[in-house]
């Protein structure tokens, strides 16, 4: 039993940090209720551990008598000289070994109990007083085991859980795998401590900033913003109180070293870093990079914004199921309105397509066409719907406003005699 108290007192000393002389302390206050069980109700009992050889022995103090009336609180003379006290006498008080036969085999339980319960205890503690102010920190852990869809890391000393609403959907992790995950909190639970780990949390994004960029820490750059929808996208507004410092360029690093090791840490999740600005029309029109925004309105009350794009840039505005303009909405802090902006191309086109129709009515020429599009008349039954005399009144008509209506009437004529009667069948 010595041998294995000794092991374990070792093994929990090296692999858990706790000392030797708590142990030993914890595993005497077990052993003194192990002794009383199997001494009985002994004076001033007391459990001595040998921390070298680990050796266990009770003793007692007891009171020198000649007439013995309680073993447990006394002994003879001859005893008590016998023990070590060869002046003892009457009224003395001496301290003997008590260890009973066999109390090895009580000892080894009641040690194991105590040392297992302790440890536990101790972690418990160590655990909230080593994590409770590195809420923020990033650690390293390897996955231990899966609790349903949680994942357990082991930090070295101490187990952390990272719960499945901090996993980043679209990542596997396999067991011995070894990960890096954002502290988010550290709780207390029923069952004592718990460290709650994220890899989900937006500011894990920025902590893997803060370690790659020195001008983060040193305050020359400032995160404004983040808006990240894990695995997938990331949006930082970035600000610069030295002029001379490009808080984009800063973050990108020489060559893009500095966001390239922060996107391969992300599992290749896309990052856009933009510059923030106090005015919200550049704020808004950078956070939606990289589509081209035309114009804006503004409504300040209420925190919103109306922008238009042009009908090819509009998809990219938007992004693929909505995330571009979700993210920027929630980067700036104001609801994005998307539109499209009416294309003067196609426009034109159907101008022109109105011309052409008209224009081969026999009696309406090209210039008379255009120009009737243009007033509104975009076809020969919206003339017929004119008289003379309106008609007459734009100036470029004049004079041949009934001749136009003329040719209108007989346009639609031809094509009502053009047209089979109901029933008949086209031959041919």
């Amino acid at each position: 039993m010595n041998a294995e108290l000794l092991a374990n007192l070792e093994y929990f000393e090296r692999e858990k940090g706790i000392s030797r002389e708590i142990l030993l302390g914890a595993v005497q206050e077990a052993l003194l209720a192990a002794a009383k069980k199997a001494v009985g109700p002994a004076r001033e009992l007391r459990v001595e551990i040998n921390g070298k050889s680990g050796e266990i022995k009770a003793w007692a103090k007891l009171i020198v008598a000649d007439r013995i009336i309680s073993k447990h609180d006394q002994l003879s003379v001859f005893d008590a000289r016998r023990a070590g006290y060869p002046d003892a006498k009457v009224g003395d008080e001496v301290e003997v070994e008590v260890t009973p036969t066999g109390f090895g085999r009580i000892a080894s339980q009641y040690a194991k109990q105590a040392l297992t319960g302790y440890i536990r205890k101790a972690e418990k503690a160590m655990v909230y007083e080593e994590f409770k102010d590195r809420v923020g920190d990033i650690v390293s852990g390897t996955v231990r085991r899966f609790d349903k869809s949680d994942v357990v890391l082991d930090l070295g000393k101490f187990e952390a859980i990272l719960p499945n609403r901090e996993r980043v959907a679209i990542e596997e992790y396999q067991v011995g795998e070894r990960i890096r995950c954002f502290v988010k909190a550290v709780e207390q639970t029923i069952h004592g401590p718990e460290i709650i780990l994220s890899r989900a949390d937006p500011n894990f994004v920025l902590k893997l900033f803060k370690l790659e960029v020195a001008e983060l820490n040193d305050g020359t750059i400032e995160v404004k913003a983040i808006a990240r929808e894990p695995g997938f996208r990331t949006k930082l507004a970035v600000y610069s109180r030295d002029p001379k410092v490009d808080p984009v360029g800063a973050c990108v690093g020489l060559r893009g070293q500095r966001v390239k090791n922060i996107v391969r840490e992300l599992n290749n999740e896309k990052v856009d870093i933009i510059p923030w600005s106090a005015d919200i029309k550049k704020f808004v029109a950078k956070a939606l990079d990289p589509a081209t925004v035309k114009t804006f309105v503004v409504n300040e009350a209420s925190k919103r914004i109306l922008v238009t794009t042009s009908a090819d840039q509009l998809p990219l505005a938007v992004g693929r199921r909505g995330q571009n303009a979700r993210l920027a909405s929630r980067l700036t802090g104001w609801q994005i309105d998307i539109e499209a902006e009416a294309d003067a191309n196609s426009f034109d086109a159907r101008v022109d397509h109105a011309v052409q129709e008209l224009a081969s009515v026999p009696g309406i020429s090209e210039a008379h066409a255009r120009i009737l599009v243009v007033s509104g008349f975009h076809g020969v039954e919206g003339l017929l719907e004119a008289e003379v005399a309106d008609l007459s009144k734009i100036p470029e008509i004049g004079d041949a406003a009934a001749t136009i209506l003329e040719a209108a009437r007989g346009e639609v004529v031809r094509r009502q005699a053009s047209q089979p009667e109901p029933g008949a069948v086209a031959t041919g």
